[in-house]
């Protein structure tokens, strides 16, 4: 017990960021080839702006976690603020994004009904903007700073996860992810013997919000159709 203990105290957030790095690898292994680097119709630049930031934040996190094992904490620091500037323009190029290859799903690719989903990544920016705003805010608390991270690249997983067709068929990407935080949940049972406060109140808002965006984009109700209709034009 004393040695999965010590594993999990040290080694969690660090396992944990390898293990996004596979998540990522092994889902968009299933679609980048034929969707964007040999695509039919080539896409949009904007994409691969995209692709790169969020695949930046893969390795900050891992970088991250490395540092604190290291304790290297200046650099650990330092390096933060290049991570909220990467999560800005993130932030920034998925909502962007989400237009954008709307459009051209609709207009290039002649995709009908397409308009609703962006209700999945608009909620991603919104959960994933919201948790490491939070996360800068409490830089100096580490126990809600490096679990509010946590949370944050556990919502942009559901992309990866998306990948994979009986997921996405299915609807199963949100639950997929929030397996993941469970993990951290786990991880504070083991080690703390009880649940951190940021897993309590974030996790219920996170699953009210994954519902919301996705009746948003099954059900697709009208006041949401005017909505996408006149951001996509």
């Amino acid at each position: 017990m004393a040695v999965r203990n010590g594993f999990l105290s040290k080694y969690f957030y660090f396992a944990m960021a390898l293990l996004f790095a596979v998540i990522v690898v092994a889902g968009f292994s299933q679609s980048i080839d034929a969707n964007l680097f040999h695509a039919p119709v080539p896409r949009p630049l904007l994409l691969w702006f995209h692709g790169a930031a969020f695949a930046s934040w893969v390795v900050f996190f891992i970088v991250q976690s490395s540092l604190v094992r290291m304790r290297k904490v200046s650099v650990h620091r330092l390096l933060g603020w290049f991570g909220a500037g990467l999560a800005t323009a993130m932030v920034v190029l998925g909502f962007t994004t989400a237009v954008v290859m709307t459009r051209f799903d609709e207009y290039q690719l002649h995709e009908a009904g397409v308009e609703s989903f962006m209700a999945i990544p608009f909620w991603d920016m919104i959960a994933f903007g919201t948790l490491v705003g939070l996360a800068i805010s409490w830089r100096k608390k580490p126990e809600l700073h490096r679990r509010l991270l946590f949370i944050a690249t556990c919502c942009l997983m559901d992309a990866p996860f998306g990948r994979f067709a009986y997921i996405f068929n299915n609807n199963l990407y949100f639950l997929c992810l929030d397996v993941l935080i469970l993990l951290g949940v786990g991880r504070d049972l083991v080690v703390d013997r009880r649940v951190n406060k940021v897993y309590l109140y974030a996790l219920p808002l996170l699953v009210v919000g994954q519902a919301l965006a996705v009746y948003l984009y099954v059900g697709n109700p009208v006041w949401w159709q005017g909505i996408t209709r006149a951001m996509v034009g």
